[in-house]
């Protein structure tokens, strides 16, 4: 393990990636350790901050992979400012450079996306011989040549999210990505700004060996976080076909589009028979106007159809979506709430699911909407976001109310059947007073208790 009381000429620090062990520390360590730097990684979300190697670094990063990560990195980087007022503050990941001139304003000096590992090794080169000094943004999509990550001096796999499976065992859970970036251009997505319909592979040689030597970390189930792992499906299933000759009793997850779905829906049986325990997909929605406006690619019908050859197959398949945005109405919200009632998926849909409000951030593709345009305020920095107001303001109280319920039955630890019921009951009273709807009819189907789901569900 690399000394961590040595002083770092690089403090790497991730806030929050999902309960995952940082990619986005692994990363770059390899490539900054390769080119001499002493590294130190740090883990907020499982570390206490290191007041002492932050205050000797020459440079400090910070991976912004998503917009949680980076509101929690905000008050981070004050206070490393302060402490070190001559290290080169660098921000990375998919919402640094879209945050670029708010993250200029807190101090940071350099912000990169993209393909962001030579990059850092460039800035950390320019903190070696110049004072700070802030850079123009810079984003990447070169063809990187890609190092195995190196996860020394990061905690132990099994202090991040497991996986439970139907017999109430649990699995250590290790993370990769085998691409990164995406050839589609959803408009609500934050990788589009960055990467604008380019993906990027990573060798499977590359993928193979840094699953290897996580699970002989202990590793027993892999996430994988490409934004949609059929981008390229041959790269795609022969990384899963080698991983299941390696290590024959590993399984995985992975996400993948509805529309790649139902296009190469000849390799979900290949899929489950190689360990794959079940595949996150982002519907967003069952408006087919919302579906539209957002460019998503599929409809309601193919979300259906979907549900139907998953369920053939024995494949679980988790849905995501973004049940509130400016378009929500009682009778939409309603009608997904039946349908996943009525699909028997209450089970396979983690409960926070139901509360995700519309996110609009810098560069966002829904901008080029004019009713968007219309409809946002003023780019609010500080929530790194453009804020908007459904015109039925009786919807974003239901969301309100919806995100303060799930979050005191996460704390209660309630069945996600349990709070749906009470999800449901809120929202029927929002709809009608005080008259609650009965629940539709559930078909017999999958309790919790034969789902594996990981402990730490998708969030943003």
């Amino acid at each position: 393990m690399h000394e961590s009381s040595s002083k770092p000429s690089v403090l790497l620090i991730s806030t929050y990636e999902l309960g995952r062990q940082p990619f986005g520390l692994a990363s770059p360590a390899a490539w900054l350790r390769d080119s001499g730097a002493q590294v130190l990684c740090l883990d907020l979300s499982r570390q206490p901050f290191d007041e002492a190697a932050a205050r000797d670094a020459s440079m400090v990063a910070f991976y912004l992979p998503m917009h949680t990560a980076t509101r929690l990195a905000v008050p981070v980087i004050e206070r490393v400012r302060k402490l070190n007022p001559k290290a080169r503050l660098c921000a990375y990941g998919l919402y640094a450079p879209m945050n670029s001139d708010y993250l200029r304003k807190l101090g940071v000096h350099a912000v990169v996306g993209g393909e962001f590992e030579a990059q850092l090794v460039d800035e950390w080169r320019t903190a070696r011989s110049l004072p700070p000094a802030a850079t123009a943004p810079a984003i990447s999509l070169d063809r990187l040549q890609f190092k195995t990550p190196d996860r020394e001096d990061l905690p132990e796999l099994e202090r991040y999210a497991h996986l439970t499976l139907p017999d109430g065992t649990t699995r250590v859970v290790g993370y990769t990505e085998a691409s990164r970036g995406c050839k589609h251009l959803c408009r609500h997505c934050p990788v589009v700004p960055v990467y604008g319909g380019v993906f990027r592979i990573v060798k499977p040689e590359i993928v193979l060996e840094d699953i290897g030597r996580q699970v002989a970390a202990g590793a027993q189930h892999i996430t994988f976080g490409d934004p949609d792992f059929f981008n390229g499906p041959t790269h795609a299933m022969e990384i899963v076909r080698a991983l299941y000759r390696k290590h024959p009793s590993l399984s995985y997850d992975v996400t993948i589009k509805v529309e790649h779905l139902l296009q190469h829906s000849t390799y979900l049986q290949e899929l489950l028979d190689t360990g794959c325990a079940f595949v996150t997909t982002a519907v967003e929605s069952l408006d087919d106007s919302v579906l539209a406006r957002l460019e998503k690619g599929h409809t309601r019908a193919d979300f259906l159809r979907l549900t139907d050859i998953m369920n053939s197959v024995g494949l679980f398949l988790v849905p995501t979506f973004i049940p509130f945005t400016p378009w929500t109405t009682f009778a939409t919200y309603e009608d997904l709430l039946r349908t996943i009632a009525q699909l028997g998926i209450i089970e396979q849909v983690p409960p926070v699911q139901l509360t995700i409000r519309l996110l609009i951030p810098a560069g966002s593709r829904l901008l080029e909407l004019e009713e968007v345009r219309r409809l946002v305020g003023d780019f609010d920095e500080q929530a790194l976001s453009y804020p908007w107001s459904n015109p039925d303001s009786r919807i974003d109280r239901l969301q309100r109310e919806l995100e303060a319920l799930v979050y005191r039955e996460a704390q209660k630890k309630s069945s996600r059947t349990a709070t749906f019921a009470l999800i449901w009951e809120a929202a029927s009273k929002a709809m009608e007073g005080k008259i609650v709807r009965p629940l539709p009819v559930i078909p017999p189907g999958l309790s919790r208790a034969t789902i594996p789901y990981l402990t730490e569900p998708w969030y943003c």
